[in-house]
């Protein structure tokens, strides 16, 4: 029945003739400017080319396999295809309308080309299929160093849920889903990931009495594999680090090399009142070419809300 179905949709079994008739501009930014696929080095791609042509090839083999749909979506998102992932996900929908992981992916990649609204309705969706649900550990596509994944389908969900409000200015909405992130985390590294979102909301808010609350259990010795750059921010916060420790010597130049750090500390200046400083590191983060990491397009939404105001 699936089989049947995925050829009377014509669904994404083979999404590489697609790319080739397509131009390199995977969206708009919330400044309006046009996003085209990030340059990878000539190694990176053509490992990430053989990964897909891998997982192309599992979904031929198992046409009606969910899983080999998720594959071939995630592993066009990592060579910045974001359209062809969106559309391969919206068949597998078509397939299985049930499986909370599909709008959890395709939510993510809503985000990346900046629909904001898709993106929270899908990982609405995402979430309501997963309340009073096991968990369960999502496999990594780039494993972390320690080949160990960090993260689970649930906390994936609520992280980006809060991130799709966040992003709008939504910051009560935003609100529950990191605080819920933040009492299911099962490990260091998705204690960090979550308390440094949660931490910014709460500090939006004007609640910093909260805020604080949520430093304390954060650590030096904590045992982080991947999320180094929300450790060490959740440092400067608490006062253990000063920024420009956090900051790289890159960063505190004209380039950014790491817009996670980058946008916690102009953030950490505009909710301290400082506004000139936080726009200025907002605006040389906007001009790095890495536009689909999620500190980029934290400071883009900052600086479009700023735009419509002015």
């Amino acid at each position: 029945m699936r089989g049947a179905l995925i050829a009377a949709l014509g669904l994404m079994a083979a999404p590489t003739a697609l790319a080739a008739q397509a131009d390199d501009v995977e969206a708009t930014s919330l400044l309006g400017k046009p996003l085209r696929r990030p340059a990878m080095s000539a190694a990176a791609r053509s490992q990430a080319e053989s990964n897909l042509a891998g997982a192309q090839a599992a979904l031929r083999r198992t046409p009606s396999n969910l899983d080999s749909m998720i594959w071939v979506g995630r592993r066009l998102g990592y060579l910045g295809r974001f359209k062809e992932a969106i559309a391969q996900y919206t068949a597998a929908i078509a397939v299985d309308p049930s499986d909370a992981r599909l709008y959890r992916h395709r939510g993510h990649r809503y985000l990346s080309v900046r629909r904001l609204d898709d993106a929270i309705a899908d990982l609405e969706r995402a979430d309501q299929l997963t309340r009073n649900r096991p968990d369960a550990v999502e496999p990594d596509g780039q494993p972390n160093a320690r080949g160990i994944p960090t993260s689970t389908l649930h906390s994936n969900i609520r992280y980006h849920l809060g991130l799709g409000y966040y992003l709008k200015g939504a910051f009560e909405k935003a609100l529950p889903f990191y605080r819920r992130d933040v009492d299911a985390a099962v490990n260091p590294d998705m204690v960090v990931a979550s308390s440094h979102w949660l931490y910014m909301t709460l500090r939006r808010l004007g609640r910093d009495r909260e805020a604080a609350a949520v430093l304390a259990p954060i650590n030096r010795g904590m045992d982080i594999i991947e999320n180094g750059s929300y450790h060490r921010l959740l440092l400067m916060y608490k006062g253990e680090l000063p920024p420009d420790s956090v900051l790289t010597p890159a960063d505190r130049g004209d380039a950014i090399q790491d817009a996670t750090v980058a946008y916690g500390v102009g953030n950490w200046h505009l909710y301290n009142g400082r506004k000139d400083e936080a726009k200025a590191i907002f605006d040389r983060i906007v001009a790095m070419p890495q536009w689909a990491a999620f500190g980029y397009l934290a400071a883009e939404a900052e600086l479009s809300r700023w735009q419509a105001k002015n």
